[in-house]
């Protein structure tokens, strides 16, 4: 009889689903079948069932956060079995131990994780029986049946085991040195608060903060356009004045010349019209999905996963941790299975004439080059009903299944114009687009921006109802929702000088895999490094401090991590030591060490607050009067998430200054001005439909503008 260990209940109801079996408490029992003639048992773990043991278990003076007692560095890692999930491990140890048992199919997620969770527990139960490995990126019957009779050799897939324990090894050597390092010497400079840095999670949290730091430093510079509004019939239509390739005036007065020159008519000159096509976009990777989720919906990343983790348990989508847009030949044969099945729902039924074409021979989406251990996110020949989802679930199920059946639709047929018009010496330029076909538009339900414009003629003369002067200013770039940032870190270190580094990056596509961004970057939540704010990552004063701090240093930049990730996809491939890279990474813990007690000399904590835990006490430390001294009653100011305010304010003072105003973000040197009599920076500031610039003063403790 063969044991199946699968990664999570679930997933074991779904392994033993096309056979006739038998639940219990602990296992499923699958009865003597085609397939397993001697029947089978499945058992399953809850994700994790081991980790790494602490520092503790290596030396006792390790167990203390003591900066004297670094490096951390283990002559050999251990496990354990983790806390309260003995008895699932247990469950397993015992049929493993069974003697009726004669081998063991590792059913877990097809990937390096999900490898390691297995043999992991496979190597403290002391497991000597032969094994074999399931691989598979669907959890349908028929997936799951062909997935067994095609079962990989176990020393096949041990690479990835491998490739899985170097990187939770190095993590671990890289996190409890550096976490450790700038806790307690940041401790001696007065910011009392546990401080956690990551190979990932730091260079991930410096792209926040440094987008941060370019929106306030950014200095808008102003520009006008001028625009004619013209008439056609009973409708109108507009144009740009334009000059070169351009409709940026630097200065009012050159604007306003244009608006005196304009005669009140606009001769066409010339239409230029374009024909494009557009072809349906490429199926979901998981960090495209995770974009496309966060645009749409709003979604966080850790949603999407979780929402699409649940789809595939149910067997309607396909493995969702995957970072390919393609599906193999194999695959492309149960698209018309697929197609049928979505269609007799009555969310498709419509567009049951328009999917006339056939993607499975289309290299756009068919290409097993471009499939790695995991095809695209696409509905599985088993997909269910949409509409017996509700809420969040169904929309991400409707997104997957549209993006899925756009393939199956024409491209869409747009004809771009370009009309020029003169009046006098000054050129106009009108530009719009005519959707002529909409092909795979009506699928994903696409909402068109395109501006239409009338039927133009050359020669045809326009009556100008009005020609004014529009004042714009160039904007600072966007802070990241969680769907950009994810697209942010796949791309990370492409701006880097090093040819190398740049070809590494491209390889191991950034910061973090597929499966980790999401977690990534919840952890920074967590931790209180960033603030989501109207869906908007916003660093606190404690994950700038971090960066501040750090500085330089490898831990905050690409650069390690991808030389990491190169080379632990290399052992996953057996084609790099596993012990050279642990070596490498204990060398690496020694200098972060080194390193931390320089950086954190060199820092200046003024102006940061940190809310924080005291060592071994519950509770928060007040903030520190570190902002300078309150106008109005001589006490400390304090810096608040989103205000500075008077550490008086038990004794009745209420002076407090914004943060934010009108939506417009102050910088620390502008609030330190504006608390000692000066001004801001000019802002451009949004109330309602209309805009203004202005400055910022207090009066009294008051906030005033001052109109520029």
């Amino acid at each position: 009889m063969r044991l199946i260990i699968a990664e999570k209940p679930s997933q074991a109801q779904k392994l033993a689903a096309p056979y006739p079996s038998k639940k219990r408490k602990e296992e499923i029992e699958i009865s003597p079948c085609p397939r397993f003639p001697e029947g089978a048992i499945v058992v399953w773990a809850v994700g994790h069932l081991c980790e790494l043991q602490e520092p503790s278990h290596y030396r006792p003076e390790w167990k203390s956060w003591k900066y004297e007692a670094l490096p951390i560095v283990p002559e050999r890692f251990d496990y354990r079995i983790s806390k309260g999930k003995s008895k699932p491990f247990y469950a397993i140890k015992k049929w493993l131990h069974d003697r009726s048992i004669t081998d063991v199919i590792i059913a877990s997620d097809a990937e390096r994780e999900g490898e390691a969770i297995v043999r992991l527990i496979l190597r403290l139960a002391g497991n000597k029986k032969p094994l074999a490995r399931l691989w598979i990126s669907s959890l349908t019957e028929q997936a799951v049946d062909r997935g067994f009779s095609q079962l990989l050799p176990g020393e096949q897939t041990i690479p990835y085991y491998h490739e899985a324990m170097s990187r939770a090894c190095a993590d671990w050597l890289v996190g409890m040195n550096a976490s450790r390092a700038y806790t307690t010497l940041l401790k001696t400079i007065g910011i009392e608060d546990v401080f956690s840095l990551g190979r990932v999670q730091t260079p991930t949290l410096a792209l926040i903060v440094n987008r941060e730091r370019e929106i306030k430093q950014f200095v808008p510079e102003p520009y006008f356009e001028v625009e004619a509004t013209l008439a056609k019939g009973r409708g109108t239509f507009k144009a740009k004045y334009t000059f070169g390739k351009t409709t940026k005036l630097k200065t009012r007065e050159e604007a306003d010349a244009v608006v005196k020159r304009a005669s009140g008519t606009a001769i066409v000159k010339t239409i230029d019209k374009e024909e494009k096509i557009e072809q349906p976009p490429f199926w979901f990777s998981l960090s495209g999905l995770q974009a496309e989720a966060g645009k749409r919906f709003g979604f966080g990343a850790k949603k999407t996963l979780d929402i699409a983790q649940k789809l595939y348990t149910k067997g309607w989508i396909s493995y969702p941790r995957t970072d390919s847009g393609f599906v193999t030949p194999d695959e492309a044969t149960l698209f018309p299975q697929t197609k049928a099945r979505l269609l007799k729902s009555d969310a498709y039924a419509g567009l049951r004439d328009l999917l006339t074409e056939d993607p499975s021979k289309n290299r756009r989406y068919v290409n097993a080059k471009k499939v790695s251990d995991h095809y695209a996110i696409i509905p599985t020949e088993a997909c269910g009903d949409v509409t017996r989802l509700g809420g969040d679930e169904a929309k991400l199920y409707d997104l997957i299944n549209r993006r899925f059946l756009a393939a199956f639709a024409p491209a869409a047929m747009l004809e771009k114009t370009t009309v020029d018009l003169i009046d006098g010496g000054d050129l106009y330029r009108a530009k719009g687009t005519v959707v002529v076909s909409p092909g795979y538009r009506q699928v994903v339900e696409m909402k068109s921006k395109d501006v239409e414009l009338p039927a133009l003629t050359v020669g045809e003369e326009f009556k100008e109802k009005k020609v004014e002067v529009l004042s714009k200013q160039t904007e600072p770039p966007k802070r990241y929702t969680e769907g950009a940032l994810i697209m942010a870190m796949k791309v990370a270190g492409k701006q880097l000088d090093d040819e190398e580094l740049i070809h590494i990056m491209k390889e191991v596509e950034g910061l973090g895999t597929e499966a980790t961004r999401a977690n990534i970057i919840d952890g920074l939540k967590k931790r209180g490094y960033v603030q989501l704010q109207k869906k908007e990552l916003v660093p606190t004063d404690k994950g700038r401090l971090l960066i501040d701090v750090l500085g330089d240093s490898i831990l905050a930049s690409p650069v390690m991590t991808a030389k990491w990730e190169k080379r632990l996809h290399e052992i996953g491939q057996a084609s790099a030591s596993a012990a050279e890279f642990i070596e490498q990474a204990k060398k690496m813990s020694v200098h972060l060490v080194e390193e931390a007690k320089s950086r954190v000399e060199a820092a200046n904590p003024e102006g940061y607050t940190i809310e924080a835990k005291r060592y071994g006490k519950k509770g928060t430390t007040r903030p520190k009067a570190s902002f300078g001294i309150c106008p109005n009653c001589g006490k400390g100011l304090v810096e608040h998430p989103k205000f500075i305010g008077c550490s008086g304010y038990r004794e009745g003072c209420r002076f407090t200054v914004s943060k934010q105003v009108l939506g417009v973000g102050l910088v620390k040197d502008e609030l330190k001005q504006m608390i000692n009599g000066g001004q801001s920076n000019v802002h451009t500031f949004k109330k309602g439909d209309k805009t203004f610039n202005a400055s910022l003063y207090l009066e009294k403790g008051t906030l005033r503008f001052e109109f520029k």
